[in-house]
C-alpha cells in the first residue's frame, strides 16, 4: 500500500535531499579557494545515494522489515553528509564567505527528522499487522 503516511515521510525527505543538490551552497575561503561545493565527489556521492535509498525504501512498501532498515542505512549517511559538512566548516580558519543559501547546509537534519517519523510509522504498521496475527 503506496498511500501509507511513511511513503509521504520518505517523499519529502528524497525532495529535501533534491533541494540540498539543487541549491547547494559554495564555501569560500577569503582568499577564493572552494572549500565546499555540489561537485565533489564525496558530497554528490552522499546525496544521490541518500535520494536512491529513499526511492528504494518507498518502493519497498510491502516488505516492511528491508524499508525500516534501508530507513536507518539513509539516517546513518544524512548523519555522515552532516559531519562532512560540520567537518569542513570547522577545519577552516578565519572567516568564509558562505552563500545567500547557505543554511542549505542544515537540510539533512530535515531529511532525518522525517526519516525517524517515516521509521515510527512503518513501527506502527509492523505492530498492528503482528498484533492481528496473534488474535488468529
Amino acid at each position: 500500500m503506496i498511500q501509507r503516511i511513511q511513503t509521504i515521510y520518505l517523499t519529502i525527505s528524497l525532495l529535501a535531499m533534491g533541494a540540498l543538490y539543487l541549491w547547494f551552497p559554495t564555501v569560500i575561503t577569503q582568499d577564493g579557494t572552494v572549500v565546499l561545493e555540489r561537485s565533489q565527489l564525496l558530497v554528490s556521492g552522499l546525496i544521490f545515494a541518500s535520494m536512491a535509498l529513499a526511492v528504494i525504501s518507498i518502493l519497498s512498501f510491502k516488505k516492511r522489515q528491508t524499508q525500516f532498515v534501508f530507513n536507518r542505512i539513509n539516517i546513518i549517511l544524512n548523519f555522515v553528509l552532516l559531519g562532512v559538512f560540520v567537518y569542513k566548516s570547522l577545519s577552516l580558519s578565519g572567516e568564509t564567505l558562505v552563500s545567500e543559501k547557505g543554511i542549505g547546509v542544515f537540510i539533512p537534519i530535515i531529511s532525518i527528522v522525517f526519516l525517524v517519523l517515516a521509521n515510527k510509522a512503518i513501527k506502527k504498521d509492523e505492530d498492528l499487522v503482528k498484533s492481528v496475527d496473534r488474535l488468529r
